[in-house]
């Protein structure tokens, strides 16, 4: 078991996060985690906190944040003035954006259906007239 000050180098942050190093390189780089303190032969020195960090930046991509919203999520995080409606609002804006998504793409399936029900799978595909709608010569 690590002591509480220890610290760890990138390929043990990414097997406990499973991630990968790629990924940890990335938000270091994006200023999700913070830059590490290095040994004196270059290696980067990460801590607990990195991995609390990493964590809540995959949680929060489960729940459907962007990278951009994460950074946000994380400064109201560190912001003394901020209050959890700051951070329920920012929710409640996610869960909107997830409703119309969602309305958007029952949309494109209700269209894709149509245009899949005119096919009998049957003849060449110069005949096909899902591609004939895809190509925008559908028969009127």
């Amino acid at each position: 078991m690590k002591k509480a000050n220890a610290f760890m180098q990138i390929g043990e942050v990414a097997q406990r996060t499973e991630t990968s190093i790629d990924t940890i390189r990335f938000y270091e780089k994006s200023g999700l985690i913070p830059k590490p303190e290095r040994t004196d032969s270059g290696y980067r020195k990460y801590t607990e906190e990195t991995i609390r960090r990493v964590q809540f930046i995959k949680r929060s991509q489960e729940l459907g944040f962007s990278l951009k919203e994460i950074a946000d999520l994380l400064s109201l995080r560190v912001d003394p003035k901020t209050t959890c409606r700051d951070v329920k609002k920012r929710s409640e804006v996610k869960i909107y954006d997830i409703e119309k998504k969602i309305r958007t793409l029952q949309k494109i399936k209700r269209a894709l259906s149509r245009v899949a029900a005119t096919c009998k799978g049957k003849g060449p595909t110069s005949e096909c007239p899902i591609l004939e709608v895809l190509e925008g010569n559908e028969k009127k």
